[in-house]
């Protein structure tokens, strides 16, 4: 049985990139999408409920919904639609499809053909030595995983690892069963984002996550928005961002990318966005170098010292200092220290430059920092981060309006996950309040990140995998050794909705375990449920399906989990499993009892828009060894690029979400019909001895005696910041040595890849797709 879907041509062409994002094309493009996956009646019912109060929350990305009565029908963006209804498709994976494709088959085949194949139907299993996937019954999967768990010689050579899509209720029980089993093994997809930015945060705010609103955000005098493209990974922000220059605000982007949606934003739902200009974003673009933002931040507080030098009490606020924070002195001795010569050979900006961006902040009452993967992903990433909160701190921009720290995040419930305790190092606090409420003692070790994980599974010293939501295999970094981690494993098994590479890459067992999605109705034994998630900002609310289930076969994420836990604890230490499964507001009262700032979780939760968990930094608590914010004090460095090499970042398509493509386009950047491209400033070019057009293969440099290689790329003249390259992942994750992990968070540094260019040593016509 062919399945009709064939990867769309290799036949790269250029145009200028854009100079704004969104407006009519963005509208046309996710319908054309949304309706080559379904009926256009399912597809109008996904986006009129999409991130409604009572409707179904995004499972893009994180940014927060406007409060109820202050939505627009049609809240979502453009590759929210195209998600929700790649998700909703129509299209279904059969046991006769398993049956007609072997393994290795599927294994050849692109991540856009895995993923247009289809909803996944029911569970299946590769036995030892099988070349196909076979059916199994749900009750016997459950058994496999039960005995192979059993059977390992420690809980520790168990992983759980969890992507940000997975809703709270769900999360809370994984962790709850990794722990009553024995383990802290619970990677997640936060290991390989924004780990930085929880260390460095936790370090000085107390707090790993952001201390701002949407509406101090909307209302903030200044935004700065920095190592973030929002105009493809975060696109409903862009209207924010809009709202913020409605205000009076002004913002200031820093990117090594001139992105499109930091310079102009075309409201598709606004007269101004469809037939007039739109709204100018960025008021002024730093293109900065590649891991330069350290010694930016730390030029601009050097800035605000001479300024205070120079007119005594009028810069700093002092009280908040005083109040509130310790280790001023210190910071400031070595502050003082900074030299403007790296700072402009690490930034590559003119000094002119960093003058005007520290006049605005001079006028700016209010001043939210917003970050993504450009700063958490280098290897000096937390001190990055330290640094923006020292920036922070020095005119008092936290727990004020308007004011605050921002790092934006990438899945719709990454930060629930965590909250709800899906962590290798949750802190004791949390593991005491856990065992009181359940009767045991949780392990107290920390377990392995994700990093390690794979080091186990590669070592042998892990054993057994099972990945929630998510493309673990596509998501990670070395891609070839975490191949090879996973097929060393006695059994992986994947919780999934959709067919990805990673149920393609087995142990010596392999079980694809099919969930329902964000989108479909949720009925257990005391009716439909709904499940709740946490956005960006902390704002905590339900998510409710609105489709028939895809087949009659699926089990829920939360059911999938209690039943496996039923199978393999038994009725250790009476853990009401099978209540869970049957009624999740059981699940709210038992998170409310354990967690912060979850009291009375379910009636709170039930109501249109749900709730915002308390910040204790915004109060005035911050939860430090001292009891008060911390400033550091951060050594200047900057990637050390030697001559004949680039820093690789590898970046997402506009037409992707996570490792997931939807076409082979990235019309913001001008690239079309091709992944396998790689951009690289024409200076940069012309002394490497490239041009435009030429067949690279990019060479990965580290001090290990592993090749890495990505081949057949073709150059694209861009203006990316002297010194730097870009690529898209996952095609470019081979080349991001697993060992090659940010100071202190553990973070792969998939921004800062030394790669050298070398002319291909294959060139076809098409290069392949992956």
């Amino acid at each position: 049985m062919s399945s009709g879907i064939e990867d769309p041509a290799d036949d790269l062409s250029v145009t200028p990139p854009k100079t704004w994002a969104t407006g009519v094309p963005a509208v046309t493009h996710a319908l054309r999408y949304s309706l080559s996956q379904t009926s256009p009646r399912r597809t109008m019912l996904t986006l009129l409920n999409i991130n409604q109060a009572k409707g179904i929350d995004c499972p893009g990305c994180a940014w927060p919904e406007p409060a109820p009565g202050k939505r627009h029908m049609n809240e979502y963006c453009e590759n929210g639609a195209k998600h929700i209804n790649d998700e909703a498709t129509s299209r279904r994976v059969t046991r006769e499809f398993f049956r007609e494709h072997s393994i290795a088959e599927l294994g050849t085949m692109s991540d856009y053909w895995l993923n247009q194949q289809g909803r996944l139907t029911e569970p299946m299993v590769k036995w030892p030595g099988a070349t196909h996937y076979e059916p199994i019954g749900w009750e016997q999967a459950f058994e496999v995983l039960a005995r192979e768990l059993k059977q390992l010689a420690s809980p520790d050579e168990a992983l759980f690892y969890v992507s940000g899509r997975l809703n709270n209720e769900a999360a809370f029980l994984l962790q709850l069963f990794a722990r009553a089993y024995g383990t802290n093994n619970l990677p997640d997809c936060s290991n390989m984002c924004h780990e930085s930015s929880g260390s460095a945060m936790s370090e000085t705010l107390g707090v790993g996550k952001g201390t701002v609103s949407l509406h101090d955000l909307e209302t903030s005098d200044l935004v700065f928005v920095v190592g973030q493209n929002p105009g493809t990974n975060h696109p409903r922000m862009l209207s924010s961002l809009e709202e913020t220059k409605r205000n009076g605000g002004q913002v200031v982007a820093v990117n090594t990318l001139p992105e499109a949606g930091l310079l102009r934003f075309k409201h598709p739902q606004r007269p101004r966005g469809v037939i007039g200009k739109g709204t100018r974003i960025a008021d002024q673009f730093l293109h900065i170098r590649a891991g330069g933002d350290l010694a930016l931040f730390q030029a601009l507080n050097l800035l605000l010292l001479e300024a205070e030098d120079a007119a005594p009490g009028t810069v700093l606020d002092h009280a908040f200092i005083e109040k509130h924070t310790t280790g001023f002195a210190e910071f400031a001795e070595h502050a003082r220290k900074v030299s403007w010569e790296h700072v402009l050979d690490a930034t590559g900006l003119s000094r002119e430059e960093i003058d005007e961006v520290f006049q605005r902040v001079l006028k700016a009452e209010s001043i939210v920092v917003c970050w993504a993967m450009g700063l958490t992903q280098h290897k000096h990433g937390v001190p990055t981060i330290r640094e923006v909160v020292n920036f922070l701190m020095l005119r008092g921009n936290i727990g004020k309006p308007g004011a605050g720290a921002c790092p934006v995040r990438g899945h719709s419930n990454v930060q629930g996950d965590r909250t709800m305790g899906v962590w290798e190092r949750m802190p004791q606090t949390f593991l005491d309040a856990l065992g009181k409420e359940f009767g045991f003692t949780p392990p107290s070790r920390h377990g392995l990140d994700a990093v390690h994980g794979i080091r186990a599974m590669y070592e042998g010293r892990a054993r057994f995998f099972l990945g929630v939501a998510g493309n673990f295999v596509r998501a990670t970094p070395d891609s070839e050794v975490t191949e090879q981690a996973m097929r060393n494993c006695r059994l992986t098994a994947h919780i999934s909705t959709k067919l990805n590479r990673s149920h393609t890459v087995c142990g010596e067992t392999a079980l694809i375990l099919p969930t329902l999605g964000r989108s479909d109705k949720d009925i257990q034994a005391t009716g439909e449920q709904f499940v709740t998630v946490e956005d960006s900002m902390s704002d905590v609310h339900a998510s409710r399906g609105k489709l028939p289930a895809a087949s009659p076969h699926l089990l829920s994420e939360v059911a999938i989990v209690s039943r496996l836990a039923a199978a393999t604890l038994g009725d250790r230490y009476g853990i009401p499993w099978r209540d869970f499964e049957d009624d999740y507001g059981t699940i709210r009262d038992r998170i409310s009892r354990v967690v912060p700032g979850f009291e009375d979780f379910d009636a709170r939760v039930s109501k249109p828009g749900g709730f915002n968990l308390p910040n204790p930094a915004n109060q005035g608590v911050f939860n430090t060894p001292s009891g008060k914010a911390v400033f550091t004090q951060n050594d200047f460095t900057m990637p050390h690029v030697p001559k004949g090499h680039l820093l690789l970042q590898t970046l997402r398509s506009h037409d992707q979400w996570n490792t997931v493509w939807y076409a082979p386009d990235d019309r913001y950047r001008g690239i079309h019909n091709a992944r396998r491209v790689v951009m690289v400033n024409p200076t940069d070019l012309e002394l490497l001895g490239f041009a435009d057009g030429d067949m690279v293969d990019l060479v990965g440099v580290w001090h290990d005696e592993r090749e890495r290689r990505a081949e057949n790329f073709k150059i694209v003249a861009y203006p990316a910041s002297p010194g730097s390259a870009a690529a898209y992942y996952p095609e470019t994750n081979v080349l991001v040595p697993l060992d090659s992990v940010a100071d202190i968070s553990n973070c792969p540094t998939s921004k800062g890849v030394l790669i050298r260019l070398e002319p291909a040593r294959v060139t076809t016509a098409a290069a392949p797709a992956d």
